[in-house]
């Protein structure tokens, strides 16, 4: 994936760029829906993959708010942009680790039931939205950016449902606390990738100024 975008890096503008504005705002607005029901559900189900979740859904309407400010500007601002979207990514990721270790002192169980149908929403909603900007995938780094938080957040909500499934069967709390931690790593990751591209291509930027 990182090639493909790496080629579209030096276009000035964003292709569809109305179609893509239009994409965004209905991402922004799903997002911060879903935070808003996932942070409720979270405190009141005691998970904290669903905490993890909702955090993530506040970070990329975060994104996406960012995202739409910066669209049409030269790519040295997308870039820019993607940089602090990559530097929250990271962010998340270790906010999550240290959420996740202080519910494995606590041992709360979590709700499974709250956990899997708060799950499912989140994963219809993003779904929805990742095959919305499915067609940017490949774009500069800040709509890869975009692409990585929404398809992240996809793979999270499949994870939080076989967490529930497995809490509910297992009567244990590790099964919430594993997923946590690999929301995590994956935002970490995910951040690391988008940081790397954006330094790419203000560096392309900087020398053709030159």
């Amino acid at each position: 994936m990182s090639a493909h975008c790496h080629a579209h890096a030096h276009s000035s503008t964003p292709p569809s760029q109305g179609n893509y504005r239009r994409a965004l705002w209905v991402a922004l607005i799903v997002n911060f829906a879903m935070f808003a029901v996932e942070v409720l559900a979270g405190a009141w189900s005691g998970s904290v993959s669903l905490l993890a979740d909702s955090i993530d859904f506040l970070g990329d309407a975060l994104n996406y708010g960012v995202s739409l400010t910066v669209l049409g500007m030269a790519v040295v601002w997308r870039s820019r942009a993607a940089m602090l979207k990559g530097a929250c990514m990271l962010v998340f990721g270790l906010a999550v680790l240290a959420k996740t270790a202080w519910a494995m002192q606590a041992g709360v169980l979590p709700l499974a039931n709250t956990m899997g149908l708060v799950g499912a929403l989140a994963l219809v909603a993003n779904v929805g939205v990742a095959l919305m900007l499915y067609r940017y995938r490949n774009g500069d780094a800040n709509m890869r950016s975009v692409w990585l938080c929404t398809r992240n957040d996809a793979i999270g909500n499949i994870a939080v449902l076989i967490a529930a499934a497995a809490v509910w069967g297992t009567g244990s709390a590790w099964p919430d606390w594993l997923v946590a931690f690999g929301m995590a790593t994956l935002a970490i990751h995910a951040g690391g990738s988008v940081l790397a591209q954006a330094r790419r291509e203000m560096s392309n930027q900087l020398e053709g100024a030159n």
